[in-house]
C-alpha cells in the first residue's frame, strides 16, 4: 500500500490519526470521458472519441471497484475492442505490480513493473493514491480515467458499435432510480466494509459497522418481491456494483473486516440474489477467489500480521435459486 508525492512513490498506509480512526477514501484524479463521438462527457468533461484498440484496462481481480468494470467489458463483449492487463494480487511495498502470477497478465502497454510507473508515464507529478481501475488511451499515452464508476458507465455506452450493443446496464429510463440506489449501496456498502476494516478506534468501527446492516436488512427486504434492484428486464449496474461487494462479503469480509453480524449466506434474499447474478454466463469467469483472498489477508499486515489465510467458507454458487419467480 502507499501513494505517490508529486511523482515520488512513498510506501505509507492510510492516515487514520488525522480523521479521529475512521476511514476516508480519497477522490480520483483522471476523469476525462470516452464518448462514442469524441464529444464531451455527461458534465462536460474533455472527450476521448471511442474507437477499437485504442484503450486498455488496469485492473485487480481482488478489488471491487475494478471488477465491476471487468464485469461490464465481459457483458458487452468488449474483450477484442479494449485489451487488458491483471495486476499480482499482492500489494506490497511498491503497490500494485505485475508478475506472471496464475490469473496476472502483465503490462504489455507499457511493459511497467510497478502500476504507478503506469500513473507517472501520464502524469510525472502525479500525487495521490494509484489505484485500480485505469483506463488508459494507447493513442495519447495517458490515463483517461481512474474512477470505476465512470468506466463503467462509458463501456457500457460508448462502445457498441464493437460490443453487444443489445446489452445496457445502465439504461436512460432507470438512470435516476440506479444513482440513487447506487449512492446508498456506496455510501453504506461498497465503503461500508472499508470503514469497518480499515477504522482504527472502536467508534470509528461502529457507526459504519451499523450502517453497513441496516443497509443490507433493507436490501435483503427490497429483494424479497422483485428480481433486480431496479427494473425487472435485466440485471442493471446497480446490481453489479453491488454484486462485488456481496461475492467478498463471506469470504473476506466477515472475518478480516469485522463484518461479522451476518454472512451474506444468512440473508435469504440477499444470497439467491448473489447467485442469481453470479450465474448470469460469464460473470464466474471474472470471479477468483484465490486473488481475492490472497490480496486482502496477506497484503493487509496491519490487520492480520501473520498473513495466514482462511480455508473456508465452503459455498456452492452454482446451487438453484429460484429468483426467475419475481420478474
Amino acid at each position: 500500500m502507499g501513494l505517490l508525492v508529486d511523482g515520488e512513490w512513498k510506501d505509507e498506509w492510510y492516515d487514520t490519526k488525522s480523521t479521529g480512526g475512521s476511514f476516508k477514501r480519497t477522490t480520483t484524479s483522471f476523469r476525462d470521458w470516452v464518448t462514442a463521438d469524441g464529444g464531451p462527457g455527461p458534465d462536460g468533461q474533455r472527450g476521448v472519441k471511442a474507437e477499437p484498440g485504442r484503450f486498455h484496462l488496469y485492473v485487480s481481480l481482488a478489488c471491487p471497484w475494478a471488477h465491476r468494470t471487468l464485469i461490464a467489458r465481459k457483458l458487452k463483449k468488449l474483450e477484442d475492442a479494449i485489451s487488458l492487463s491483471i495486476v499480482d494480487w499482492h500489494m506490497g511495498s511498491e503497490g500494485w505490480v505485475f508478475s506472471e502470477r496464475d490469473g496476472a497478465i502483465p503490462d504489455t502497454v507499457n511493459n511497467k513493473q510497478r502500476l504507478y510507473e503506469v500513473y507517472l508515464l501520464s502524469d510525472a507529478h502525479y500525487s495521490g493514491r494509484v489505484t485500480v481501475p485505469v483506463l488508459w488511451d494507447k493513442r495519447e499515452k495517458r490515463i483517461v480515467n481512474n474512477e470505476s464508476a465512470e468506466i463503467l458507465r462509458m463501456l457500457d455506452t460508448a462502445f457498441d458499435a464493437w460490443g453487444d450493443a443489445s446489452v445496457r446496464i445502465s439504461p436512460p429510463e432507470l438512470r435516476a432510480e440506479i444513482d440513487a440506489i447506487n449512492e446508498e449501496v456506496y455510501g453504506a456498502v461498497n465503503n461500508g466494509v472499508y470503514k469497518c476494516g480499515f477504522a482504527t478506534t472502536q467508534e470509528a468501527y461502529e457507526k459504519p459497522f451499523r450502517e453497513l446492516f441496516e443497509a443490507l436488512d433493507r436490501l435483503d427486504e427490497r429483494l424479497s418481491t422483485q428480481r433486480w434492484l431496479v427494473g425487472s428486464q435485466a440485471p442493471t449496474e446497480a446490481d453489479w456494483r453491488l454484486f462485488t461487494t456481496l461475492i467478498r462479503f463471506d469470504p473476506v469480509y466477515v472475518g478480516h473486516f469485522k463484518c461479522n453480524k451476518k454472512r451474506i449466506a444468512d440473508y435469504p434474499n440477499l444470497f439467491a440474489y448473489m447467485l442469481d447474478l453470479y450465474q448470469v454466463p460469464g460473470v464466474a469467469e471474472t470471479v477468483d477467489f484465490t486473488h481475492v483472498k490472497n490480496h486482502y489477508y496477506i497484503s493487509h499486515k496491519t490487520i492480520n500480521p501473520t498473513g495466514i489465510v482462511p480455508l473456508g467458507p465452503e459455498e456452492d454458487l452454482w446451487q438453484a435459486h429460484d429468483r426467475a419467480r419475481l420478474g
